[in-house]
């Protein structure tokens, strides 16, 4: 086995982000007043995120590998088989990093503790020294997170690890032919969502309490999936019958594009996305890959 690679992924804090926007320090706090906000809070978060990067920087051993990346720059990166992925920043960080790696351990850095929900970034930086050799000798206990896949008849592929929207573009209705759990019907709609268990504490939380109320949801590591049609509109076409329900390891969930102008994207990055065009088969369904976190 060679010298083992870290991987620090992380996001521009919004100090960065608005820096760049509004090109001075002075123009950003004249914004941030003007929105009732200050520019100390934002501050504080730059900060913490880079101590928290600093942190993790330290703690890789001198003679490992190491390599940065930022958001934006995910799908130019290559990620190799043997990386240690380090992921600084919220939640959706992680998700964001999921869809490029392949069984790579990820360890969850929250730079603010309290701010963000801290559901798949769990680790204070300071514990990154400790949990690098036991995850580099396979020691450190993980949990596999199932993943979602879309798959367009012309191959087109996509990978997410919370939920997959397929929809109109601007979210206006949609028209399609569901088949999922040996029923067919032609909806139109503002969008389907099919969701992970990963996914369920949001999302898929929100469209369960006014869908489906009664809707058990799957656990991270469950191999089952559960899906919502949002906003159904009968008519003498389209029907509203198929409206949420819960998808078994195997089982598929296809739509049958009826109009023009529809995507499919992952974990609300829009940018990356499908376009299926009309005639065309979309098959949602459980990937193969999983997402495995570093628990402890």
């Amino acid at each position: 086995m060679g010298t083992p690679r870290v991987v620090v992924a992380h996001r521009a804090s919004e100090y960065t982000e608005l820096i760049a926007r509004h090109g001075t320090r002075g123009r950003v706090g004249f914004v941030l007043e003007t929105r009732g906000r200050a520019l100390a809070e934002v501050d504080a978060g730059h900060e913490a995120l880079e101590v928290a990067l600093a942190t993790v920087g330290a703690a890789i051993p001198a003679d490992w590998r190491r390599a940065t990346v930022e958001r934006a720059e995910l799908a130019r990166f290559v990620f190799e088989p043997g990386d240690v992925v380090v992921a600084v920043g919220p939640d959706g960080l992680v998700a964001n990093v999921a869809k490029y790696l392949r069984g790579q351990p990820v360890i969850g850095v929250d730079p603010r503790a309290g701010v963000n929900a801290g559901v798949l970034v769990t680790h204070a930086a300071s514990a990154v020294a400790g949990l690098l050799p036991l995850v580099a000798k396979g020691g450190a206990r993980t949990l596999d997170r199932t993943m979602v896949e879309a798959v367009a008849d012309d191959g087109q592929r996509l990978l997410a690890l919370n939920e997959v929207f397929v929809g109109q573009a601007g979210h206006q209705s949609a028209r399609y032919s569901l088949q999922v759990g040996g029923r067919v019907e032609r909806q139109s709609s503002s969008g389907v969502i099919v969701g992970t268990g990963t996914g369920s504490t949001g999302w898929c939380a929100s469209l369960q309490r006014i869908r489906a109320p009664d809707l058990s949801l799957p656990e991270p590591t469950s191999p089952r999936l559960s899906w919502f049609v949002r906003e159904p509109r009968p008519s003498p076409s389209t029907g509203a019958d198929l409206v949420a329900g819960a998808m078994a390891a195997q089982e598929e969930l296809a739509i049958d594009v009826e109009s023009e102008g529809p995507v499919v994207f992952g974990d609300g990055m829009e940018q990356d996305r499908l376009t299926p065009g009309w005639g065309q088969r979309v098959v949602v369904r459980r990937a193969p890959e999983v997402l495995r976190t570093v628990v402890a």
